[in-house]
C-alpha cells in the first residue's frame, strides 16, 4: 500500500491516493495496523481519498482504533493539499464530501504549495438529539450543564460539528501530557470516562479549554477513537461555539493546541464555522 503520512498542527493521519492506487479493502483494519506507533506507520488514523461523483473528492476517515468518523478538521485541510499539490484538483476553491455533507476550502499557496487552508466547517448542531447526548435530553441547546464524572463536578457545552463534542472550561489546563500523571491531568483521567459516558450514545471528543482572552483560547483535546491528539479541528470549531454561548469568548478565536493554532470564526450572518490552519506533508512509502 503506497501512502502519504500527513499533518495539520500536529493532528497526523496516513493518507492513500484513491484516484492513482487501490484502496484497502478493510480500511477500518488498515487504520489499526498503521496507527500503532510501535509496530506500524505511526498516526491518529487513516484517511482515504476517494474519487467522488458530487465533489472534487470525497474524504473518509477512521480512528486510530478502527471507527470511521464522520468529519475530520485537521485532516479534510490535508486532503485539500494533496490534490492540489499533486495536480490532482488544482483549483484555490475544492469541494470535498465528507460523511457530514460537502465542505468548501479555500486553499492558500506560496511557491505552488498549500501552506494553509480555511474550511467552511458549516452550521454547528446544537440540540441534544442531534449531537447525540442524553445530558438534558430533547433540549434546544446544552449550554454549562452540570454532569458529574469520576466523582468531579463539571459544566459541560455539547456541539455537533458533524461529530459529537463535550466542550468543558476548566481555570488550569497542563500543556505537557508527556510528563503528567493521568491521576493528576484532568484530560487523561476524565477524558476516555467521559468519551464512553453513557449519555453520548454515540461517544464523544472531549476539549478541556482554558480562556486567555476572550479572543484567545488554549485546548487539549481527547479525540473519540484515538485518545488525546496534538489537535483537533472539529473541536476548535466547537470550543469556538462554545465559548460564545457561555459568554466566554467572542465569535473570532484564536486556538492554541499542542500541535500549532488554529484561527475559527463562527459568522453571525451566515451562522457557518469558519476554520483556517496548516497542513504539511511529512513523507511517502509503502507499507505492507
Amino acid at each position: 500500500m503506497r501512502f502519504t503520512k500527513m499533518h495539520g498542527a500536529g493532528n497526523d493521519y496516513v493518507y492513500v491516493d484513491g484516484f492513482r492506487d487501490e484502496l484497502p479493502p478493510d480500511p477500518s483494519a488498515t487504520a489499526i495496523e498503521i496507527s500503532n506507533r510501535h509496530t506500524g506507520i505511526g498516526a491518529d488514523g487513516l484517511v482515504l481519498i476517494c474519487q467522488s461523483d458530487i465533489a472534487d473528492a470525497e474524504m473518509r476517515m477512521f480512528n486510530a482504533d478502527g471507527s470511521e468518523a464522520e468529519m475530520c478538521g485537521n485532516g479534510i485541510r490535508c486532503v485539500a493539499k494533496y490534490l492540489h499539490d499533486h495536480g490532482i484538483v488544482e483549483k484555490e476553491k475544492i469541494m470535498i464530501a465528507t460523511g457530514d455533507g460537502i465542505k468548501t476550502l479555500d486553499v492558500f499557496v506560496e511557491g505552488g504549495k498549500v501552506t494553509s487552508v480555511r474550511v467552511d466547517m458549516g452550521v454547528p448542531k446544537l440540540a441534544a438529539t442531534e449531537i447525540p447526548t442524553l445530558i438534558e435530553e430533547n433540549a434546544s441547546q446544552v449550554v454549562n450543564a452540570a454532569i458529574e464524572v469520576d466523582g468531579k463536578q463539571l459544566r459541560v457545552t455539547c456541539v455537533s460539528m458533524g461529530n459529537p463534542h463535550c466542550v468543558i472550561f476548566v481555570d488550569e489546563l497542563s500543556i505537557d501530557p508527556i510528563s503528567t500523571s493521568e491521576m493528576d491531568d484532568l484530560v487523561l483521567r476524565l477524558g476516555p470516562e467521559i468519551e464512553t459516558d453513557p449519555r453520548f450514545p454515540d461517544r464523544t471528543n472531549v476539549e478541556f479549554v482554558t480562556v486567555i482572552s476572550p479572543a484567545e483560547v488554549r485546548q487539549r483535546t481527547w479525540e473519540r477513537g484515538s485518545g488525546e491528539t496534538m489537535a483537533c479541528g472539529t473541536g476548535a470549531s466547537a470550543v469556538c461555539v462554545a465559548g460564545v454561548l457561555v459568554g466566554r469568548t467572542e465569535r473570532r478565536l484564536t486556538c492554541h493546541l499542542l500541535g500549532g493554532t488554529l484561527q475559527l470564526d463562527w459568522d453571525e450572518a451566515s451562522n457557518h464555522v469558519f476554520m483556517t490552519g496548516p497542513a504539511q506533508e511529512v513523507f511517502r512509502g509503502e507499507f505492507g
